[in-house]
């Protein structure tokens, strides 16, 4: 029990950790830029929340140590609340679109790192993948947000599908059972990303970034749509089977009764 508790106690000083450099990350940031009420109660908020759903998964999950893979995680976390911060303060003054590219730059190429890390140390985990995938789907969520002033209220459905597909998995269990792995998936996924920081940049000319948009969001519906076929697909398989099972129990359990009956 004790030996249970000292580690429940260093990962706890791992998110502490992560909390603090998001919040010296947003101390730079305010520093450098000025940053508005809005950038900072964001950029807080975004803290405060990954520190607090974090601690509450790694106390209910059973590792022992937090793992370089989930260092790199929480450091792109940092990042993402940087992105927040900035994403927030664009709605009170110009955004400096350098640094908003910059950081958001950094965070998706990072992306790839945890996930190697992770496999070369052998320190794989579901909550690592779930930690890496929570992020990485904010970050699309602010981006789109971002892009969304720029393009339109339309670039909010890339960032708002993942979340609505969670949404409804409350409403339709067999959402929620394992997808096989994917690399058109992970693919699509990672084009979301690129998509958005080039419309973030505005260095192409409108038309082109409403293309790019409009082409990454159509990519990610077909995957979403493939996914949720495959799902449906297999859910009815296995209702189809559990009727089978149950068919072949109550034929095999009506047969010993006639034979009960029918022994003298």
């Amino acid at each position: 029990m004790a030996l249970n508790n000292t580690y429940d106690a260093r990962l706890q000083q791992e998110t502490a950790v992560g909390a603090g450099v998001q919040i010296l990350l947003l101390a730079l940031l305010g520093t450098a830029i000025g940053m508005g009420v809005a950038g900072w109660l964001s950029g807080l908020a975004f803290a405060f929340a990954t520190w607090a759903v974090l601690s509450r998964a790694l106390h209910r999950s059973a590792l022992r140590s937090f793992g370089p893979a989930n260092r790199v995680t929480l450091g792109r976390a940092a990042l993402v609340g940087g992105v927040t911060a900035l994403v927030a303060d664009s709605f009170q003054s110009a955004p400096p679109v350098t640094l908003l590219v910059g950081l958001t730059a950094v965070a998706l190429l990072l992306d790839g790192v945890d996930g190697k890390v992770a496999r070369r140390t052998g320190t794989c985990s579901a909550l690592g993948a779930r930690f890496d995938m929570e992020v990485d789907a904010f970050l699309i969520l602010v981006l789109s947000v971002y892009v969304s002033t720029l393009l339109g209220p339309w670039v909010l459905l890339i960032g708002a599908m993942r979340y609505a597909f969670v949404a409804a998995a409350h409403f339709a269990p067999w959402l929620n059972a394992p997808l096989p792995p994917s690399f058109a998936r992970k693919t699509v996924a990672a084009v979301q990303g690129m998509a958005l920081l080039i419309a973030g940049s505005s260095l192409l000319p409108h038309a082109a970034e409403l293309t790019l948009v409009a082409l990454a969001l159509s990519s990610l519906a077909w995957s979403f749509g493939r996914d949720v076929a495959w799902l449906w697909r297999h859910a009815r398989i296995s209702t189809v089977e559990v009727a089978m099972d149950r068919g072949s129990v109550l034929a095999e359990t009506g047969g010993t009764k006639v034979l009960e009956l029918a022994t003298p």
